[in-house]
């Protein structure tokens, strides 16, 4: 048996939208979800206790920072990332892949694997396919990503083929490191970057090895969010319906809407907590920049229509002297409230699907925060 499987409650009749539970090791998600990310194995300033009441109850946490600090044997003789973390929810940890390829010239890619420098003391590191896979099975999380290399944007036809065909590669490694465990999920990852042909190639020999999950890289790295929604609206149609659907890196209020439309049931992204920490806040109505001078005397709620704890107890005016002091208490606060704000979008958009409603929904959300569409 699976260790992670989805169940289809609804399909929108409109869109290609899916309500649905998925079933892991650690507990039911319901889907389309916003997972937070944990990437040092922690959600910056905010508690497990406090993840759960925000309503999350799936997080991500990355390969590439854990294998080089504490170190995953370490976990390991902790009890794993569940243990170690306090976290009784699912986990979903990434490769290492997107960070590793983020290093630029720090880094050279053979077939054999990837060769790094450590940002941490600059010492030489390595990952193949079977490394990333076996810290993920040490950390024992609940879906492991596969290692692939996530094509940049621009990036000419040529190397996005070899690099598509070399992350296929890498799976094939991943999956033979990781058997079919009740315990833990292979997902596999489609690239191909904005070529049609080289996406359709991809998805198609990656759905051949019957995994239990499908994700889509490569994207949202920089090219225009219209060239993202092109590639999903001809690339999600090809991975299984009865298998989960996750878009990697993606977290806007926007893209979320727009990715569920298209078929989308997982989302991940250090957004809301980024921007948190810079002083800005999502609301219903559009960002607020609660850095900003114009709110040192406004003793309103960042977001008067929200019932996460920072709006029911306190002021823009409160958050933003503590932001500006650069204490920590100002980047937690910011921080539950987006968090909050996703997982209640997400929310929303379940019901809306239960409803019939997803496109009234999108229209008037995207009204209500300023969206032109």
């Amino acid at each position: 048996m699976a260790a992670v499987k989805l169940e289809i409650l609804k399909k929108d009749t409109r869109t290609k939208a899916r309500l649905g539970r998925l079933h892991t090791p650690h507990g039911m998600i319901e889907t389309p979800v916003f997972m937070p990310v944990g990437t040092q194995a922690t959600v910056k300033s905010v508690s497990p206790e406090e993840l759960k009441a925000l309503g999350a109850n799936m997080i991500l946490s990355n390969t590439y920072h854990l294998f080089l600090r504490p170190g995953h044997e370490l976990i390991k003789r902790a009890g794993g990332l569940h243990k170690f973390m306090n976290w009784d929810g699912a986990i979903l940890t990434d490769s290492g892949g997107f960070q590793v390829f983020s290093l630029g010239d720090l880094r050279k890619i053979t077939e054999e694997g990837v060769e790094f420098r450590s940002h941490l003391d600059g010492s030489k590191q390595f990952l193949s396919p079977e490394k990333a896979t076996e810290i993920q099975i040490a950390l024992g999380s609940d879906i492991v990503m596969a290692f692939d290399e996530c094509t940049p944007y621009p990036a000419n036809r040529e190397y996005t083929k070899k690099s598509a065909e070399r992350t296929f590669r890498w799976l094939k490694r991943c999956k033979n490191t990781l058997p079919t465990t009740e315990k833990q999920a292979l997902f596999g990852i489609v690239q191909g970057g904005m070529y049609e042909d080289l996406r359709k190639q991809s998805a198609q020999e990656i759905t051949e090895l019957d995994l239990p999950g499908y994700a889509l890289g490569g994207l949202s790295v920089g090219e225009p969010k219209e060239m993202m929604y092109e590639v999903l609206d001809y690339t999600v149609p090809l991975l299984p319906e009865a298998k989960p659907r996750y878009l990697m890196g993606v977290g806007s209020p926007d893209d979320l809407i727009e990715g569920v439309m298209r078929g989308i049931d997982m989302f991940d992204c250090v957004l809301p907590t980024r921007i948190a920490r810079n002083g800005t806040a999502m609301t219903r109505f559009g960002k607020v920049v609660v850095r900003n001078a114009t709110y040192a005397d406004d003793f309103t709620p960042i977001d008067p229509t929200c019932s996460c704890y920072t709006c029911q107890n306190y002021s823009r005016a409160y958050i933003r002297h503590l932001i500006k002091a650069d204490e920590i208490f100002g980047h937690r606060l910011m921080t539950i409230h987006n968090l909050h704000f996703l997982t209640h979008l997400m929310k929303e958009v379940r019901q809306a699907i239960a409803e019939d409603q997803l496109p009234e929904y999108r229209k008037q959300f995207f009204a209500d925060y300023g969206y032109k569409k």
